[in-house]
């Protein structure tokens, strides 16, 4: 393969078949924790072996992707939350969709702790995703004047990461969405 072709994008249907294993595997782990096997997730997705491989050539780099896009989605809706909506309802928002993300998360973390290769890098760059989000969103509140100044964007995600990994697994995510609102009440200038 040359420089030029590996730089194209994928052909369409190559380009749907790796979603659709991306939906199925995020399914499958969620579903069934660190379970699911690479056979399990191509027939679920309707793929062949080979397809399933060229695209992910181990269990732990479909996992990695699958945390990867998530975490991409995730920073991504900061952008178009920030374009769409005003200071403070684009922070709401997006802390919302992080408690959702969080969700998500916490279903498939146990496949994620049995990569082999482990998953600092992986968190790293997640987290450098994920800070830049909240300090884009935080930033603008700041100067909007929805939330104080000397607030730090980065604490109303790290208290929320508190409530998602610090109590009762059976109510947490509401728990999390009421403290989306006493933290912007409480951040309020």
């Amino acid at each position: 393969m040359t420089a030029e072709e590996s730089l194209r994008k994928p052909r369409a249907d190559a380009q749907r078949n790796r979603e659709r294993i991306l939906a199925v595997a995020k399914e499958a782990f969620a579903r069934s924790g660190a379970e699911p096997s690479m056979d399990e997730v191509a027939r679920l997705a309707e793929v062949g072996p080979g397809t399933l491989y060229r695209n992910f050539p181990s269990r732990d780099a479909l996992i990695e992707a699958l945390y990867r896009v998530e975490v991409e989605k995730l920073a991504a809706s900061a952008r178009e939350l920030s374009a769409r909506l005003k200071p403070g309802d684009a922070l709401r928002e997006w802390l919302w969709l992080l408690v959702d993300y969080m969700g998500a998360k916490r279903l498939y973390m146990p496949a994620l702790q049995t990569m082999v290769c482990g998953t600092a890098d992986v968190f790293a760059v997640s987290g450098a995703a994920l800070s830049g989000a909240i300090e884009l969103l935080g930033t603008r509140a700041i100067a909007a004047g929805v939330i104080r100044a000397d607030v730090a964007p980065m604490d109303l995600m790290l208290a929320l990461f508190g409530v998602a990994y610090g109590g009762p697994k059976e109510d947490w995510q509401e728990r999390a969405r009421r403290m989306v609102h006493v933290l912007l009440v409480g951040a309020k200038p």
